[in-house]
């Protein structure tokens, strides 16, 4: 911060970075975190001010705090104006000091009406934004708080390019002004010389004896270039060739092996009656030497099935299976049907 001839006054500095923001739901989500404080002497009277707020990629102010001070004897002048965003209303507390007399007021103002709605904080993403497309937008008006904490507008414009000198170098920056149009008060206008990465140069406001420049140019930004990503070609693995990988195939193979053979073992031990289930088919599959295997197990485990309907209970013993072929078993079935004659009718 300096004089209109060149005198330091103070300090200004703006820090912008990603954070996040717990919502009134419990929820984190991605902001920018916006930092600016200025502190220095005007006439050797000490005065600052700090922004601290978060701001969404949409330009919405979830909270700011704005603190502004003037330590001039005996009448020191001290104002506090908080934003906080809750339940689809933007509350403004507002406490101003001045000597020993404190007022504070409190109002809402319904998120419907404030569409368009720029913060300092988000003032200052929305101007590094603008540095970096080097564009404002045709006709650019927002809504914004006057000192008085009322609505007003704020509009845009480009003023276009102008070359600077930052410490040793010379750098273009492209200059945007901004007008608070009070509804109740003259308009303020800033002026910001915005670096093709969207830094903040210089800032001045109109009217007043004072302006911030930066001493010396930054390391500027440029946009990271993403490199392709490596194709690798397939390579065929021949792992039967491969000692190593034979040996380790084995190895998993025998394991696996011993862990099933282990498992099933555990499994017997554990159901004795399973063994001795197979020992008794086994004895009457023996016994009996069925030709079709298959359906003489099906008719020997029938009973057990869950789903089956219980028997009659007078079971005749020449009830075919329902696990064999009906028509094969009873041969009626394969003679031909007779047609009724005329003496048979």
């Amino acid at each position: 911060m300096v004089s209109e001839s060149g005198q330091p006054l103070g300090e200004y500095t703006v820090d912008i970075r990603q954070a996040y923001f717990l919502t009134t739901e419990g929820e984190f989500t991605l902001s920018a975190l916006v930092h600016a404080t200025s502190r220095g002497q005007l006439d050797e009277i000490p005065c600052g001010t700090s922004i601290s707020g978060y701001v969404s990629w949409s330009l919405e102010t979830y909270e700011q705090h704005h603190h502004e001070f003037i330590k001039f004897l005996p009448m020191a002048f001290d104002r506090k104006i908080t934003l906080m965003r809750r339940k689809g209303n933007m509350v403004m507390t507002r406490s101003v000091k001045e000597g020993e007399a404190v007022k504070t007021e409190k109002f809402k103002f319904n998120l419907n009406i404030m569409n368009g709605f720029i913060s300092e904080s988000a003032n200052l993403v929305l101007l590094r934004v603008m540095g970096w497309r080097r564009k404002v937008p045709h006709n650019a008006k927002f809504l914004t708080f006057d000192a008085e904490g009322k609505l007003c507008h704020s509009t845009y414009e480009s003023l276009g390019f102008q070359t600077i000198q930052l410490g040793s170098e010379r750098t273009e920056a492209m200059v945007v002004e901004q007008t608070m149009h009070s509804d109740e008060d003259i308009p303020m206008t800033w002026q910001y010389y915005l670096l093709a990465d969207g830094h903040l140069a210089k800032r001045i406001q109109v009217g007043s004896p004072f302006s911030c420049i930066i001493t010396k140019k930054p390391i500027m930004r440029e946009e990271d270039e993403i490199e392709p990503k490596p194709v690798f070609g397939k390579k065929s693995l021949d792992w039967e060739e491969d000692p190593q990988l034979f040996a380790i195939f084995r190895d998993r193979k025998i394991s696996a092996q011993e862990e099933l053979q282990a498992s099933h073992t555990t499994y017997m031990r554990r159901h004795p009656e399973a063994q001795t289930l197979i020992s008794d088919f086994l004895l009457f599959l023996l016994l009996r030497q069925p030709t079709n295997v298959v359906t003489f197990a099906a008719e020997y485990f029938g009973p057990f099935a869950r789903n089956r309907p219980p028997p009659p209970p007078f079971r005749s013993s020449n009830r075919p299976s329902p696990f064999r072929n009906v028509s094969h078993l009873n041969p009626w079935n394969s003679l031909p049907e007779e047609k009724p004659g005329p003496s048979s009718q």
